[in-house]
């Protein structure tokens, strides 16, 4: 055997197993080469050409104009309230779903994840049609309660949520996964409640998932246009968020909704650089 051979078993030793290398190249053949710079012409051009457009002479107008403040404001509110809620209802699924086996847990998880491939009009609609005001669940709280959800800044944080809660799931649900149980176990060996030991052992090891899933769930709200135009309507001040303000902006003053763009669109860069030490660093 080679003193190469002999130090590369000898690493393989140490690290239990044989070293995965990584192969890196600076070349890349042509039949691939072509159709990677088409693909990231086409999702980077559109973004430089919003850039190009951009009216930068009149952002500040555009950006201060009471329209466009009270849309900002109603997105920001909404999207944490909807956050919260995804917290306060998320985080209980994702322990439920990686802690305890039952049956069914797969199609529980299928449909927990449903929201991320469902249209977002789909999803308005099948609001509408649980908690409109001749839902399923909307009539009973209408003729119990009072409440009314639909077309209220309450219907836009629920649509919102219902859309960025599988975010905050699969992250955290993936955290807890990783985790070493027998933390928690431990701790309910010395006493501990199941609960105790969720909230002073589990949720300290998970806090960076929860972090990182509740940014995400954050920026999905933000954005979210199908469900909430379906389910809360489009109305100034009480229902018209960002994406919305963009929409109706586009019919007839193209600057405003390429300046409204532009806002979202530095959200997204902020989120996506704020978890860039997460999912973007290469191993």
């Amino acid at each position: 055997m080679t003193s190469l051979d002999k130090s590369g078993a000898a690493a393989d030793t140490l690290t239990g197993g044989p070293r995965r290398r990584r192969v890196r190249t600076r070349t890349a053949p042509l039949p691939l080469l072509l159709p990677a710079l088409v693909g990231l012409a086409f999702l980077v051009v559109p973004l430089i050409a919003l850039l190009v457009r951009t009216p930068w002479s009149d952002l500040p107008h555009q950006l201060t104009s009471a329209a466009v403040w009270q849309a900002l404001q109603l997105s920001l509110l909404c999207a944490t309230a909807a956050t919260a809620v995804s917290l306060v209802l998320g985080v209980p699924l994702a322990w439920l779903l990686a802690r305890v086996e039952f049956r069914g847990r797969g199609v529980v998880r299928a449909l927990v994840t449903l929201p991320l491939v469902l249209p977002p009009v789909v999803g308005g609609v099948a609001l509408l049609s649980a908690l409109g005001r001749n839902g399923v669940v909307g009539k009973w709280l209408d003729a119990w309660f009072g409440l009314t959800l639909p077309f209220t800044t309450t219907g836009v944080v629920v649509a919102e949520a219902f859309v960025a809660m599988p975010f905050l799931v699969i992250s955290v649900e993936g955290t807890l996964r990783a985790a070493d149980p027998r933390f928690e176990e431990a701790a309910t060996t010395l006493g501990a409640s199941r609960f105790t030991a969720f909230r002073r052992v589990t949720l300290p090891l998970i806090a960076p998932g929860i972090a990182a899933g509740a940014v995400l769930a954050w920026a999905r709200a933000l954005g979210e246009f199908g469900a909430t135009i379906t389910f809360a309507g489009n109305f100034p001040g009480r229902t018209q968020t960002m994406p919305l303000a963009v929409y109706l902006a586009l019919q007839s003053d193209p600057d405003a909704a390429i300046a409204l763009s532009l806002v979202l669109l530095t959200v997204s860069i902020a989120v996506l650089a704020g978890l860039r030490d997460r999912w973007m660093t290469s191993p």
